[in-house]
């Protein structure tokens, strides 16, 4: 008999070992966990309905965002400009989103379309235009800003309350309509997208474009599409946030774009590109949120909050950037 040695590829895992790269996805999670049930302990309502509905409203926002920012960075790229289009798109729900049903249906839909539009924009300029993601996006953004002031230059507006109840209370009376929200989006959004070649174009080149241009994939139309989902969710998140506070404020994208890029990164995605889930950015989003919530109820200053939130997100985006920088090789960000 001639003895075969397994390769190592086919060797079987220990039972309780992680797939490669399964971490990305399990640290947040786990560290969400704690951090959620030290929100219960502290909280003093503890885990009821009226402490859990405002602790997911809150995220939901940011999740939608962060979700957005996702797709730009797996096809390694940044968003600078997804700030400014949920605050463009908040503004225009401030003035779109009311009156009678068909009204606040094309309003949503208004939205929506703008906030494609946008990401279209951002995706025709890298894309075509060839130019870099962060100085195409940076000059959008600034002109998303600019028309956000025009079309709501103070704060206000009107946004309908009926459906603001329907979408910020509760489901059944025990679970945060905003929950089902956020997960029904993305379902229907990413589920058939990550079924098709054009969805997984976008890890493909953002591990290595040459070679999936080599492969037969677009590289320019997965770019593009990327830019596009980035504004859909920008818009989705600007949507929400009008339904929170039934208005619009067109100052209310700078922080968002920088916590997009923590949520990311916190959530195991890459900034190098080709890696990263869709999960693991959402429970980054909530782990964000979680911290600031914590901060509120363990009593500390409210002057100390921005430096505590600051750190946790100078700490995320440069582990993500010295892991770009020293990632000579897209597969070593997958061990």
């Amino acid at each position: 008999m001639v003895a075969t040695e397994i390769s190592p590829a086919r060797r079987s895992r220990p039972p309780l070992s992680l797939p490669p790269g399964a971490w990305r996805l399990a640290l947040p999670l786990v560290v969400l966990a704690v951090l959620f049930a030290v929100l219960i302990a502290i909280h003093p309502r503890g885990l009821a309905v009226a402490s859990m509905t405002p602790w997911a409203n809150q995220a939901v926002t940011l999740a939608f965002v962060a979700v957005g920012q996702f797709f730009v960075v797996v096809t390694r790229g940044l968003d600078l400009s997804i700030g400014a289009v949920l605050a463009l798109s908040n503004a225009l729900a401030s003035e779109l989103v009311s009156g009678t049903p068909v009204e606040i249906a094309v309003g949503v839909v208004a939205v929506l379309a703008v906030g494609c539009l946008c990401g279209a924009i951002n995706g025709a300029a890298v894309v075509f235009g060839r130019i870099q993601p962060i100085v195409a996006t940076l000059a959008t953004g600034a002109i998303y800003t600019g028309l956000a002031l025009i079309v709501r230059p103070t704060p206000g507006g009107d946004v309908d309350e009926a459906l603001s109840d329907m979408l910020t209370y509760e489901t059944f009376g025990f679970f945060p309509t905003s929950l089902i929200l956020l997960f029904a989006v993305v379902y229907l959004v990413w589920w058939p997208l990550s079924r098709t070649v054009l969805g997984r174009s976008l890890y493909a080149i953002g591990s290595n474009e040459s070679a999936a241009f080599m492969s037969g994939l677009n590289p320019k139309r997965a770019r593009l599409l990327a830019h596009v989902l980035a504004g859909f969710f920008a818009a989705c998140g600007g949507l929400f946030l009008a339904f929170q506070t039934l208005s619009g404020d067109a100052s209310v994208g700078f922080s968002y774009t920088l916590n997009s890029i923590a949520a990311v990164v916190i959530g195991g995605a890459s900034l190098a590109g080709g890696v990263g889930t869709v999960i693991g950015v959402i429970a980054g989003a909530y782990l964000l949120r979680t911290i600031s919530t914590i901060m509120i109820f363990t009593g500390l200053p409210p002057m100390a909050q921005p430096l505590f939130e600051g750190l946790v997100l100078l700490a995320a985006v440069s582990v993500g950037a010295i892991e770009m920088i020293t990632s000579r090789n897209k597969l070593k960000v997958l061990r």
